[in-house]
């Protein structure tokens, strides 16, 4: 992105100096005479300053008509040669023009290249953020001016991803007052809803916590195949303790965006929680966490999830190893029955 903005700046530049040098440049046309014109104009100019220079005697004064006839002969051919070209009466004009020119361009490459510069020098998040609060003003206007929903969607969305919340707030709410079925407005609408005490410092009443959940849940039924619905449904179910149908949700969020890491805290969290608990987890956060994912989906080797293994070639693969997995022959039985089972369940479910 930067080496693109700087050679697109020197571009501009490049092509300011000519237009600001190539009238100047063009404005004195080659004269193919050139040079017989100037050695008859320094013959003319020689006889001249001589006849202007003969002394009054008489002489001096019988050399005058020779003088005088050679210096018509010099401004006859003089007059024989063509007329000397004459600079291009526009030269002036595309001058001024070439300025204007080089104005615009500059003011181009102003408002352009050099913002460009520097959202490169940021984080893409940060980068996305600082374009959502740039945007901010323009698309309020224009909602507030059309009154239409799909104008409010796109305040509200750059509102919420600028953390401008009580624009967001505002936004939403009129498009959900507008057409009630918006995913986006109900789920963010819910989360909002759902941290407004972590924003504010206020308990969160169970009346708002409850109506916050139905927000993100009709959110993610009406759009469930948007990875920010199934994001903000297991961030929100895992809010309330509902640990096994977050981490349903959240893995689905990461088949949906396979390149999303918003996820990851969140499941890593859960898991943590249930090893306490759950033998088979706790064996696979030891020996495979670090691999393959913290909940199998992948990471520097395959994904568990996808996998096609039969129980037995699973077995064989843990205990005797396999290309650059290593083996586990320490396992005991019910650790290994355990972690098959495990992995069966992630099987069955797939990536949901």
């Amino acid at each position: 992105m930067t080496a693109v903005s700087l050679l697109l700046l020197l571009l501009v530049v490049a092509v300011t100096l000519w237009l600001v040098l190539e009238p100047l440049r063009s404005g004195q046309p080659s004269d193919p005479d050139a040079e017989p014109r100037a050695r008859l104009e320094q013959d003319r100019d020689a006889l001249y300053a001589e006849l202007a220079a003969l002394p009054d005697t008489d002489e001096a004064q019988r050399r005058r008509p020779d003088l005088e006839r050679r210096a018509a002969l010099t401004l006859r051919a003089l007059d024989a040669l063509p007329p000397r070209p004459r600079p291009a009466p526009r030269t002036r004009t595309l001058a001024l023009g070439a300025l204007a020119a080089a104005f615009v361009l500059t003011a181009v490459g102003a408002v352009t290249f050099v913002p460009r510069w520097q959202l490169a020098s940021l984080q893409p998040a940060e980068a996305a953020n600082l374009q959502a609060t740039l945007r901010l003003p323009g698309l309020k206007a224009q909602a507030e001016q059309t009154g239409a929903a799909a104008d409010y969607l796109a305040w509200g969305k750059a509102a919420f991803d600028s953390s401008r919340y009580d624009q967001a707030l505002t936004a939403y709410g009129n498009a959900l007052k507008l057409d009630p079925r918006q995913p986006e407005a109900l789920r963010r609408l819910g989360i909002l809803l759902l941290t407004r005490g972590e924003q504010t410092g206020q308990t969160l009443s169970p009346e708002d916590a409850q109506r916050a959940a139905l927000l993100i849940r009709t959110g993610a039924q009406l759009a469930p195949d948007e990875p920010e619905s199934q994001l903000l449904l297991g961030f929100a179910l895992a809010r309330f303790g509902q640990d096994e149908q977050a981490l349903a949700a959240l893995e689905r969020y990461r088949t949906l965006d396979p390149s999303g890491r918003d996820a990851d805290d969140l499941i890593t969290a859960i898991r943590a929680r249930q090893n306490d608990s759950d033998p088979a987890l706790r064996v696979y956060a030891a020996s495979c966490a670090s691999c393959h994912g913290p909940s199998g989906g992948g990471g520097l080797g395959p994904s568990l999830r996808d996998s096609t293994l039969t129980r037995a070639a699973a077995r064989q693969v843990i205990v005797q190893g396999q290309g650059a997995m290593p083996a586990y022959p320490d396992l005991n039985g019910s650790e290994l029955n355990a972690l098959l089972d495990l992995l069966e369940s992630w099987q069955d479910t797939g990536g949901r």
